[in-house]
């Protein structure tokens, strides 16, 4: 594996003309890699709304609804930090393959079951639990491998450009979904899903790549575990980011799971109305996203994680208490707008302060935080809605979320200058004075 220090030359290409918002694209691997996940992570979202559906025409059960997800979700917090682990001591190209070639068999394999007219809850359950199990190995190899393509000079960018990706997926699949399940099924998007991922498997296999360097430090694999989380646990602004995202995950982020619930009972539409719901949320994530791309530096972020989890908090609330359609259609926008800020900001300014030998067990941590929370969130969530309605559910886990942000930004001044101190000794950032250092909040 290159350093991820630096990006080597075989892997940049001169496309001086693109804008700086696409910087990122300049090198070859991170095009390969875009340009297959642009048609993979539509399958993804297609699938994801299709299955949503599915359990809820099978069962009716907010409960069951909240099962699934949570079985989805949860291997993630069990088995992350070991995935972060074989992330840093293995080769995360060949990673990203095999948990991209097994993610595309299980679609599949849902594909013909549910074709076939033979599909039980039973079966979506274990093939989604099997498919958490995969994702808590590619999730930090994903996310740590970013470096590797485009180096630290273009990582935010290309952090700002892989969740646009990510959302406007999130935009495009659920419309999809919405029409395809509405019109011939919900199989038919399990197995697109299935399809879409020869273009992102094919992207790895072209990329060029040096040959992968194993580190020298040999421990064992719990001792390599342990001297992640208590780098996180001994590091205050990144144990403070991940503790904010942690809350809003379990708290708020669930209000996802209830989507049918909102589209069916409350807004009396159908499958159709819950694609254009997901969707609404993936056109604000988008434009979240633009708005971290076209950023050019840290200054300034740390700012944005409070005020985004705050504002995502509150519009939450607000689209909790709509009954009209498309008045929750506008408000789902703002959701996705600050919940995406949140989300990314935080991932900019962790993978900025983490050395690189840690890079994917903290981003392990993350991922623990940002998706491994939202499975006990989701099944919590099925709970609540289940004796006191899902509207109500979802004002609180707004509320919840405000309270974490005020707490959050009432410590900022607490973790500025060692954020900074951070971001300094990794390249990415240059030292103010003393003065200004106590005078700014985390850049």
């Amino acid at each position: 594996m290159m350093s991820s220090a630096q990006t080597p030359p075989e892997t940049r290409e001169p496309y001086s003309r693109l804008p700086d918002a696409l910087r990122a694209l300049r090198h070859r691997n991170f095009q390969l890699f875009f340009s297959g996940q642009l048609i993979s992570l539509i399958g993804t979202w297609m699938q994801s709304v299709a299955q949503a559906w599915l359990v809820y025409r099978l069962t009716g059960s907010a409960l069951l609804l909240g099962t699934v997800a949570f079985m989805s979700q949860f291997p993630v917090f069990v088995l992350a930090t070991f995935g972060g682990m074989v992330a840093d001591r293995k080769n995360r190209h060949r990673i990203v393959i095999t948990t991209q070639t097994i993610s595309m068999i299980l679609a599949l394999i849902l594909a013909t079951l549910t074709l076939s007219g033979r599909i039980r809850v039973w079966e979506i359950i274990v093939l989604a639990t099997l498919l958490g199990i995969v994702n808590a190995f590619d999730l930090p190899a994903r996310q740590a491998f970013l470096v590797d393509m485009v180096g630290k000079d273009s990582l935010m960018n290309a952090i700002a450009l892989n969740s646009s990706l990510f959302n406007g997926a999130r935009v495009i699949g659920p419309a999809i979904a919405g029409i395809l399940v509405a019109w011939i099924g919900e199989g038919w998007c399990f197995f697109a899903n299935g399809a879409s991922f020869i273009a992102v498997i094919t992207g790895l296999l072209m990329m060029r790549l040096p040959p992968f360097q194993p580190p020298k430090k040999k421990v064992s694999a719990l001792e390599h575990v342990a001297e992640g989380f208590r780098f996180v646990r001994e590091t205050g602004p990144i144990r403070a980011l991940l503790l904010l995202l942690g809350l809003v995950s379990l708290v708020a982020m669930p209000y996802a799971v209830l989507m049918p619930i909102f589209a069916n009972r409350i807004l009396h539409g159908g499958a159709r109305a819950l694609g254009i719901l997901m969707g609404a949320t993936g056109v604000g994530a988008v434009s979240a996203a633009l708005t971290l791309a076209a950023k050019k530096g840290l200054k300034g972020l740390g700012q944005w994680v409070p005020i985004a989890a705050a504002c995502f908090g509150l519009s939450l609330i607000l689209f909790s208490f709509s009954r009209i359609f498309w008045l929750s259609v506008v408000l789902l926008v703002p959701v996705g707008y600050s919940v995406m800020l949140q989300m990314s900001s935080t991932n900019t300014l962790i993978q900025a302060m983490v050395p690189d030998h840690l890079r994917g067990r903290v981003m392990a941590v993350y991922a623990m935080m940002f998706m491994g929370m939202a499975p006990i969130g989701s099944l919590l969530a099925g709970v609540v809605a289940h004796h006191i309605q899902a509207p109500m559910t979802v004002a609180a886990g707004g509320m919840l979320a405000i309270l974490g942000a005020g707490i959050f930004a009432r410590n900022m001044p607490k973790i500025t200058q060692q954020a900074r101190e951070l971001m300094t000794a990794q390249g990415l950032y240059t030292a103010e004075s003393p003065a200004e250092l106590r005078a700014r909040s985390i850049s």
